[in-house]
């Protein structure tokens, strides 16, 4: 677990400075900066609107008496699509704008329910049928 802290919080930040860097010696700076500051605007962008969309998908089925699993799931990665999209770096902009894509949230909801199966040897769940 600490070799996984430090792998994400000393290495990957070189790495995507060291990204920044190559690709403003081929851009220019203000070229380089001027992308940062579009992904990240972009990101937010999207964020807000695909996180209203879930809000009212939740709200919608809270009201119809069904548990939100799914469209819970949806916001925690759009949450974290954002965050990735407005860091500084083209990797996390990369894995952001991915999260933003709805087939990909499904492909990985499915692979975490794999895992949560596999894990704790659960018979079924919302995603069973995708297994």
């Amino acid at each position: 677990m600490v070799l996984r802290l430090i792998l994400l919080f000393t290495i990957f930040p070189l790495v995507e400075l060291y990204l920044l860097i190559q690709i403003g010696r081929h851009l220019g700076a203000l070229t380089t900066v001027m992308i940062v500051f579009i992904t990240g605007v972009a990101g937010a962008l999207l964020a807000k609107s695909q996180g209203l969309s879930v809000y009212k998908n939740i709200k919608k089925d809270l009201q119809e008496g069904f548990i939100p699993t799914e469209s819970l799931l949806d916001g925690l990665f759009i949450l974290i699509a954002g965050a990735l999209l407005i860091t500084p770096g083209l990797i996390t902009d990369i894995v952001g704008f991915f999260l933003m894509i709805p087939l990909f949230r499904r492909y990985l909801k499915i692979q975490l329910a794999k895992k949560f199966h596999q894990k704790y040897k659960i018979k079924k769940t919302y995603f069973s049928q995708d297994l």
